[in-house]
Parts: C-alpha cells; sequence; structure tokens
C-alpha cells in the first residue's frame, strides 16, 4: 500500500508543497521523519528528509531557467545555464566546445552572423534556452533527469539537436542535475552516482597533455596530441604531481633547444617537431629528464586525430612529414609506435568512417593497448553498438557536449562498460572553468579522464575539482587497471 501526502508549509511567507509517498513497510522510521520535517520548515529545501529516507518519493518543481552568453578558454562565446527550484536552490552550468569534432556530434547552434565574434556567437541558443526551454521545463521535477532530457530533446526534434542547439540544452541539463544536488544536500561526484546507479566511486586516472600539434596547435605538428599517464600513482595528488614533473620539463627542455614554448589550446606546447616518432623521442626525454622511467613511472598516450588528417581520395595527409598515407600505412605506423615506445592508449588512429581499417588495427594492437574511438563514436549509443558488433576500438572517449545531455552521456557509459569497452571522460578545446567533468568522471567510475595540461585556470579547475572530490570522499584511485586489458 501508498499513501501519497501533499503538505503545504509556509516557507520564506510562502506556500510551498512536498510531495511525499509513504510505504507501508517504511513504519515508524517514516513517521517520524515525516515529524522531523515539520520541526525543519525553516530549511530552505522542500523536502529535507527525503535525502535521507528510502521510502519516500519527493518532487523538486523547476521554478525557473535563465541562460546567457559568456566566453570559453578561446574567447570564444558558449552558453551559461542557471537552474532554479523550489525551495530556492539553484545550478549553474556552462558548456565547452571542440576544435577537433566528428561529423555525428550532437550541434552546437551558433549564429553565424560574422558581426557578432566572426560568427561565433551563440545568442540563438541562449534565446532558445530563455524561451521554449524555459516554458517547457516550469513546475518540471527536477530529480527526475532521464525525463528532464527527453523533455528537451523531444522539444528539439532532430537527430542532432540541430533546431534548438546541443550547447543550451546541455548546459539546462547539467545545471538541473546542480540544483537536484544542491536541494538534496549532495555533491554533484554524488548526484551523478545515484543516476548512474553506480554501486562504488573511483577515481580517475588522468592523460595530460605534453606535446600538441594538429587542430589544437595549428598544424604544427601532424598528430594532435602526446600525453603522460601516471603509471606508479597511488592517488590522484600523486598523479597530478608527476605528470606534473613531465610538463615542467617539456617547457625546460624546449627552452634548452630553443623550440617554442607557446600554449596549444589544451595547454600542452607545440614544439612543431617534423614527425610521430621525434615526438616520441622528446616525451621519452621529458620523461627521464623529470627523473622518472619511461614505461615505468609515466606511459604514453597519443591522440592521433586521425579525421582531420584525412583527405578527400582517403588517404591521410602528413603534410609535416610531406608525404601521404594509405590506411594499412597508418595502421603499420601505429604499430611500430607501440613495438618501440611505452605507448598505451591512442585515440582516433584513423578516420572516422574508416571502420575497416579500425578492425585491422584493433586486431593488431587491440590486444596490446587502449584504442579509443572520439570522432569515430562521438559519444553517440548508435555508433558505440556499431563499434562493438564489428568489433572495433576497445575504449570510448566520452564528451557529454557530443551526446547532448547528461543522462544520455551517464547511459553511453554504462554500454560502453557492459561491452567491456573502456571509459575516458574528456574535455574539450575550449573549456570554461566549469569542472562538472570530474564529478562526472568520478561518479560514473569511468576510470579515466582526459583534462588538459596542467595550465590555464579552465583545465587546472578540474584538477583542484579532483583534488577535493579525492579529499572528501577517499574514495579508490583507478591507476592503469583502468585501461583496456588491464583491469
Amino acid at each position: 500500500m501508498e499513501l501519497v501526502m501533499v503538505v503545504m508549509v509556509l516557507q520564506e511567507g510562502k506556500a510551498r508543497s512536498c510531495t511525499m509517498a509513504f510505504h507501508e513497510r517504511a513504519g515508524d522510521r517514516c513517521i517520524v521523519l515525516f515529524i522531523e520535517f515539520f520541526l525543519q520548515v525553516a530549511i530552505p529545501s522542500v523536502g529535507w528528509c527525503c535525502s535521507f529516507c528510502p521510502y519516500t518519493r519527493m518532487t523538486l518543481p523547476i521554478e525557473s531557467v535563465h541562460a546567457r552568453q559568456i566566453l570559453d578558454s578561446r574567447g570564444r562565446p558558449t552558453v551559461e545555464a542557471d537552474v532554479r527550484v523550489r525551495g530556492g536552490h539553484s545550478g549553474r552550468a556552462s558548456v565547452p566546445s571542440g576544435a577537433s569534432t566528428g561529423s555525428a556530434e550532437a550541434h552546437e547552434l551558433r549564429d553565424a552572423d560574422p558581426a557578432l565574434y566572426g560568427g561565433l556567437s551563440v545568442l540563438k541558443a541562449v534565446g532558445h534556452v530563455n524561451g521554449e526551454m524555459a516554458k517547457a521545463l516550469q513546475g518540471q521535477d527536477a530529480l527526475d533527469q532521464v525525463a528532464l532530457d527527453s523533455t528537451l530533446t523531444r522539444l528539439d526534434g532532430t537527430p542532432q539537436l540541430s533546431r534548438l542547439g546541443a550547447n543550451g540544452i546541455l548546459a539546462v541539463s547539467i545545471a538541473a542535475a546542480r540544483a537536484s544536488a544542491a536541494a538534496l544536500g549532495q555533491s554533484l561526484f554524488e548526484r551523478v552516482q545515484t543516476l548512474a546507479g553506480q554501486p562504488a566511486l573511483s577515481m580517475p586516472v588522468p592523460m595530460v597533455n605534453i606535446l600538441s600539434g594538429g587542430l589544437h596547435a595549428g598544424r604544427g605538428m601532424d598528430v594532435q596530441d602526446f600525453l603522460a599517464m601516471p603509471a606508479t600513482a597511488t592517488s590522484v595528488a600523486d598523479a597530478i604531481h608527476l605528470v606534473s614533473r613531465v610538463r615542467n620539463a617539456a617547457t625546460e627542455e624546449a627552452r634548452a633547444r630553443g623550440l617554442p614554448t607557446l600554449l596549444a589550446d589544451e595547454g600542452g606546447i607545440s614544439p612543431g617537431l617534423p614527425s610521430g616518432r621525434d615526438a616520441l623521442d622528446m616525451m621519452m626525454r621529458l620523461i627521464e629528464r623529470a627523473g622518472l622511467r619511461p614505461g615505468h613511472d609515466i606511459v604514453i598516450a597519443i591522440d592521433v586525430a586521425a579525421t582531420a588528417l584525412q583527405d578527400p581520395q582517403g588517404g591521410y595527409a602528413l603534410r609535416r612529414e610531406g608525404r601521404h598515407a594509405t590506411s594499412a600505412e597508418m595502421i603499420d605506423m601505429l604499430a611500430d609506435w607501440v613495438q618501440h615506445y611505452p605507448v598505451v592508449s591512442i585515440e582516433d588512429g584513423l578516420g572516422e568512417e574508416d571502420w575497416s581499417s579500425w578492425a585491422e588495427l584493433t586486431r593488431r594492437v587491440g590486444h596490446q593497448v587502449q584504442l579509443v574511438g572520439d570522432d569515430l563514436f562521438t559519444t553517440h549509443p548508435d555508433r558505440l553498438a556499431r563499434g562493438v558488433r564489428e568489433q572495433v576500438a576497445n575504449g570510448v572517449l566520452v564528451k557529454a557536449n557530443q551526446n547532448g545531455t547528461l543522462s544520455g552521456t551517464i547511459a553511453l557509459i554504462a554500454q560502453a562498460k557492459s561491452a567491456g569497452y573502456a571509459t575516458v571522460v574528456s574535455a574539450r578545446s575550449g573549456e570554461t572553468e566549469d569542472a562538472f567533468m570530474s564529478d562526472l568522471a568520478v561518479g560514473t567510475g569511468a576510470g579515466q579522464i582526459k583534462i588538459g595540461s596542467l595550465r590555464t585556470s579552465s583545465t587546472v579547475a578540474k584538477y583542484n575539482q579532483l583534488l577535493r572530490i579525492e579529499e572528501a570522499c577517499g574514495a579508490p584511485y583507478a591507476g592503469l587497471a583502468a585501461l583496456t586489458g588491464r583491469a
């Protein structure tokens, strides 16, 4: 039997309601909490008891939704949204933007007005949030994240959220989760854990940009990023310290050799080296310069971003090397790097539609290293399902703005895990100070996180959030066991 009661109380001079469902089996515990609820009506959250009692059902109606245009780490406009719920709690979220993007990503709506930020302003997306979305979400339960996100995607009505814009939809989706967490007295990572049904939290191992090229650094190198991963760390704090030594060594080495030390979009340096092997040789020297052992203390991850290298004929233009490579030659090159360097992860080693070659790459080296799909999968369940079906790759990069909603992103992580694929929560090249991705990685137990380098406030904010979470919850550190084939 279930008894539903609508309780009207006075808070801040206004009548507010809390709908609670009491199950017969709850017994005296619910009654006690119900009495405590009335004793605590001065607390701003209407459903004070509901965060403690497993037998109550609380609704948390949305009162207002508002968005604005702000700037990301590259000085380009993006969307920030505020969601306020009954009881006075609110949440805020801002969304990132990518440089290397897959064609199947959720659509980032921009104004295309040359007079406003060179066509990059997002006032249309902001207007959709403040208009259609705000009206549709008025009174909707912020605690039901799936229903909230479904409302937004149905309202948009397009496969890639191109009408209203995934940038506005995602900002509202995350802001609502923050508002719910505040109302329940939870941290955001705890709210994510609840939404994901994740039994245990874990602290992710970081991939940290050291050397950059591709679209992140004006094509100073063909390959987009060479990253360091701490192999002997036992905590996030230890991991950050280890990779910071390598990042500092990169600046020192570049200066000593007269190479550029200017920052790329994600905080690595762009030394303009002529080939991938030259970059890998430099990574080895940097690890040693930091007083660490390559392959023992620090291992290497690579983001090829191969889709950006493809030419119209389907080959790959390695312009810095002055040559074109076939898919088979790309596979040979990557296999050679795996054989001769401590490479443990390769992202987007081939183009996003080069599926048959991806399958061959997976057969060649998938048993040795993690093969991560970014442009290949675009955090999309159908593309990931195809990858699993065709035995393509063994890991997925997770970018919430590729998917478009928080609940969709959480579901994608669960889908990947059930298939035995590794999950890497990732930033974009145009970030904000919003550290949501750190909470997402911990709350879902993703195991790995790719934030960017230890430079600029937008990336360091996310490392700092990981440090705070680790201190707060004491969750175990995933380490390299999180990589595919190493669990």
